[in-house]
């Protein structure tokens, strides 16, 4: 999977290079994947064999790692519409792929996740998830959980209300969809949800802390990584930045963008949210890893979340409950003075 494992780690444990032989590594081999745009998606190794999915427009390759000269295996080019370049706001990349079952998931900027057989390099499957027309695109690295691939949408900046939603891995029929802003319906709020802090409780907070019904266009997305953890049954991810860029248009804590939510695996159902920048005026989203880990604090382990934002502040917060143990700014920063918990 794209982090390594559920808890976002992006741990190895290989061994084959150290401090003492780093100075002796020398280039083994290349690959062009001939698309001149930006690559964020890092490649699956999966056995013998490596995994790529480029950018627009979003080709797989499957390499051999066995063989002199790493030769292809196979190469998939996927239907993916040309307009969806003019609606991706910041390149048009692709943030890898996900393995489960003999498949290989990937998502193509138009608003569609496939499934790949992972031996032949055949379309197993396509769904259509975004709309284009709406400014919808998808960049993010699925993650398959329980049977089910988990996606979000990409367009905080294009006037989109962002979405998360799982499809069975086998059929690609999708299972469940949640919206991130919205009536409390619409964003799978509940019974299950106990946020930890007052402010974040009350009745439609995705559609009271906009103005008017600027929150059909609010931003939201997740563009970013989603992690899980098997215990709780819970994926934790984070939402991108409110739109429009004019702050003045929206006022308000715009909930639930630039925040960290946690849902049911199983249906989405939000369990806790926190806001991480509340009325986001700086495009800081809150879309980078969730690295679960247990931690002992105070004499007792905790089953943490650590979250390093774009808005300066390094957060661990108890993934069960949703409480912010400890928030400290890891760089220098200007915006804030300091998170009041």
């Amino acid at each position: 999977m794209p982090a390594g494992d559920y808890a976002s780690s992006r741990y190895s444990e290989l061994s084959s290079i150290t401090p003492e032989n780093a100075a002796n590594l020398r280039v083994a081999w290349a690959f062009s994947t001939g698309v001149l745009r930006g690559h964020e998606g890092q490649p699956l190794v999966v056995g013998n064999t490596m995994y790529v999915v480029t950018p627009y427009p979003n080709v797989s390759y499957a390499i051999d790692l066995t063989q002199v000269g790493q030769p292809l295996k196979w190469k998939f080019r996927p239907d993916n519409a040309q307009q969806a370049i003019g609606r991706a706001c910041c390149d048009v990349v692709n943030r890898g792929a996900a393995y489960a079952d003999g498949k290989i998931f990937y998502n193509l900027l138009d608003g569609h996740t496939i499934a790949v057989d992972a031996a032949t390099g055949t379309q197993v499957w396509r769904t259509k998830m975004g709309d284009l027309s709406r400014g919808e695109t998808i960049t993010m690295a699925p993650i398959v959980v329980k049977g089910r691939v988990i996606v979000g949408s990409s367009g905080g900046e294009m006037g989109v209300r962002g979405w998360i939603a799982a499809l069975d891995a086998a059929t690609g029929k999708e299972v469940w969809r949640a919206y991130n802003i919205g009536p409390d319906k619409d964003v799978k709020v509940g019974p299950k949800f106990k946020p930890f802090y007052a402010h974040d409780r009350g009745k439609d907070l995705g559609v009271s802390s906009w103005p008017g019904d600027t929150w059909k266009t609010g931003g939201g997305a997740v563009w970013g990584w989603i992690s899980y953890d098997p215990a709780l049954n819970l994926i934790y991810h984070g939402t991108s930045n409110p739109g429009p860029w004019n702050e003045n248009q929206r006022a308000g804590d715009n909930k639930w963008t630039a925040a960290i939510l946690a849902r049911d695996a199983d249906t989405g159902e939000m369990v806790w949210a926190f806001q991480v920048t509340p009325h986001d005026m700086w495009d800081y989203d809150a879309v980078n890893e969730n690295i679960l880990v247990d931690l002992p604090i105070k004499g007792q382990t905790r089953k943490a979340l650590v979250h390093f934002d774009r808005n300066g502040f390094a957060y661990t917060i108890d993934r069960a409950t949703g409480e912010v143990i400890l928030a400290e700014p890891f760089v220098p920063m200007n915006w804030s003075t300091g998170v009041d918990l």
